[in-house]
């Protein structure tokens, strides 16, 4: 399965339902993914207080974890 790239418009809901394995990530970086999960990555990340790069980068890496054939 190929992946790409997640994009900063999709929301934290929609990355939690095709990835699941991200609710770790979401939760070490103190996204509300309950109450707060219709709201893009980019404003997550805004209203959170989080970097959105390092929080790309995070979800990213546990997506391509999963993804690769072992």
């Amino acid at each position: 399965m190929t992946m790409k790239a997640l994009d900063v418009s999709t929301s934290v809901n929609d990355v939690l339902t095709q990835y699941p394995e991200t609710v770790s990530i979401f939760n070490a970086f103190g996204i509300d993914a309950c109450c707060g999960g219709a709201a893009s990555l980019r404003e997550a990340a805004r209203r959170d207080g989080v970097d959105l790069a390092e929080l790309l980068g995070a979800l990213q890496t546990a997506v391509t974890r999963v993804e690769v054939p072992r």
